[in-house]
C-alpha cells in the first residue's frame, strides 16, 4: 500500500501522512475527513493536477484544494525550489551505515521532533555531509532503523536481537515523543511478573474465597500476618514459605480449618491457632511453629520434620503417621497426644 503527505493548497505545514487506495475521490475523501474540508482536486509538488490514483507514487507530498486551482505555498511560482522542501530525497549517515529517505518522512509525521528541525529547511541546522555528500548522524544505526521504518509507516518494528532500551534511548534523542510512548509500554509488558511476590493477607482471603479448586491456590511467599481463616476450606493450596507472624502480636488463627494436603513448608507460624483444624497429610517441614496452638488437630500422616515445636500445644492431636524425625525441639512428655 502506497503512503502520501497530504498538505491544504497553498501551505506547506501541519500535513497528514495518510494511505493510498482506491481511487482519487477516495483519496479526496479521507482528506476531507482529515483537514476538515470538501477536497474536490488533489496536485502534485508542481501543480499538475492528479486524476488517476496510478499516477501517484510512495511518499509523495501532494496538495489538496476546494477549488480547480493550485497555489504555490512558497509564493514564488518561479523558483527552482517550488515544492521542494518535502520531497527531495536525501541520504543520512548514521554511525557509519547510510540511510536514504526522503525529506517528508523526516519532517512529517513528528514535526517538533529533532529530525524534523534538522531537515525542515535546507541547510538551516548547517549539517555535516560526509565526502558522499551524507549527513553525518553520530548515533548507533541499529537502534535508528526502527526510528526511520516508524517515521516512514507509523509501526513500530524491532528486529531479533534490537534491545528496545536502545531504540527508546535514541527516541527520546531525537524528540520522537509518540514512539518513546510505545516503547516504554513494550518494555514494560515483556518485564517478567514475580509469581513470588507477597501478598497482603486481605488480598489472600479474596484469593481463597474466589478460587472454588483450592489445589489450584498458589500463593508462595505471601505476607500473612495475623490472617483469620476460622474454618476456611484450603485443601490441596500451597503456602510455602509464607509469613503468618504479626510483629504487633496479632497472631494468626485458622481453627477449624480444613488443611488437607497442603503445602506450608518453611513458612514462618509461632503462635498460630491451629486448634482442631485438618491438616491430614499436609507438608509442615521446616516450619517454625513455636508457642502454635495445635490442640485437637488432625496431624496424620504430616510432615513435621525439621520443626521449632517449642512450647507448642499438641494436646489432644492425631499424630498418627506424623513424621518428626530431624525436629529441632522434642515434644515434652507432659504433652498428651493420641
Amino acid at each position: 500500500m502506497k503512503r502520501v503527505t497530504l498538505f491544504v493548497n497553498g501551505t506547506s505545514s501541519n500535513g497528514k501522512v495518510v494511505a493510498v487506495y482506491g481511487s482519487v475521490i477516495d483519496l479526496l475523501s479521507v482528506a476531507s475527513s482529515k483537514f476538515g474540508i470538501r477536497a474536490s482536486s488533489v496536485f502534485n509538488g508542481t501543480g499538475g493536477l492528479i486524476d488517476d490514483i496510478s499516477l501517484i507514487r510512495d511518499d509523495d507530498v501532494l496538495y489538496v484544494s476546494e477549488g480547480d486551482s493550485s497555489n504555490d505555498p512558497l509564493g514564488d511560482p518561479g523558483s527552482p525550489d517550488k515544492f521542494q522542501t518535502h520531497t527531495d530525497w536525501l541520504t543520512l549517515n548514521v554511525g557509519g551505515r547510510c540511510f536514504t529517505t526522503t525529506r517528508s518522512t523526516l519532517v512529517s509525521k513528528e514535526p517538533d521532533s529533532m529530525l524534523a528541525h534538522m531537515f525542515r529547511d535546507k541547510d538551516v541546522w548547517g549539517n555535516k555531509q560526509d565526502c558522499q555528500g551524507a549527513y553525518l548522524i553520530d548515533r548507533s544505526p541499529d537502534y535508528f532503523e526502527p526510528i526511520l521504518n516508524y517515521l516512514r509507516h507509523g509501526q513500530l518494528i524491532i528486529n531479533d536481537g534490537i534491545n528496545p532500551l536502545g531504540v527508546l534511548e535514541e527516541a527520546r534523542f531525537f524528540g520522537i515523543e509518540q514512539l518513546a510512548e510505545q516503547l516504554e509500554t513494550l518494555i514494560k509488558s515483556s518485564q517478567p511478573v514475580d509469581d513470588h511476590s507477597p501478598l497482603t493477607r486481605k488480598e489472600f482471603v479474596r484469593f481463597l474465597l474466589a478460587t472454588p479448586t483450592k489445589s489450584e491456590l498458589r500463593c508462595q511467599g505471601a505476607n500473612l500476618q495475623g490472617v483469620k481463616m476460622l474454618c476456611s476450606n484450603a485443601e490441596g493450596a500451597s503456602l510455602r514459605g509464607c509469613n503468618f507472624e504479626d510483629p504487633a502480636g496479632i497472631k494468626a488463627n485458622l481453627e477449624g480449618a480444613n488443611l488437607k494436603g497442603v503445602d506450608m513448608e518453611g513458612s514462618q507460624m509461632t503462635g498460630i491457632n491451629l486448634r482442631v483444624a485438618t491438616l491430614k497429610n499436609a507438608k509442615l517441614k521446616n516450619c517454625n511453629l513455636r508457642g502454635a496452638t495445635l490442640a485437637g488437630t488432625d496431624l496424620e500422616n504430616c510432615d513435621l520434620s525439621g520443626c521449632d515445636l517449642q512450647e507448642a500445644n499438641l494436646r489432644g492431636s492425631n499424630v498418627k503417621g506424623a513424621i518428626f524425625e530431624e525436629m529441632l525441639t522434642p515434644l515434652h512428655m507432659s504433652q498428651s497426644v493420641r
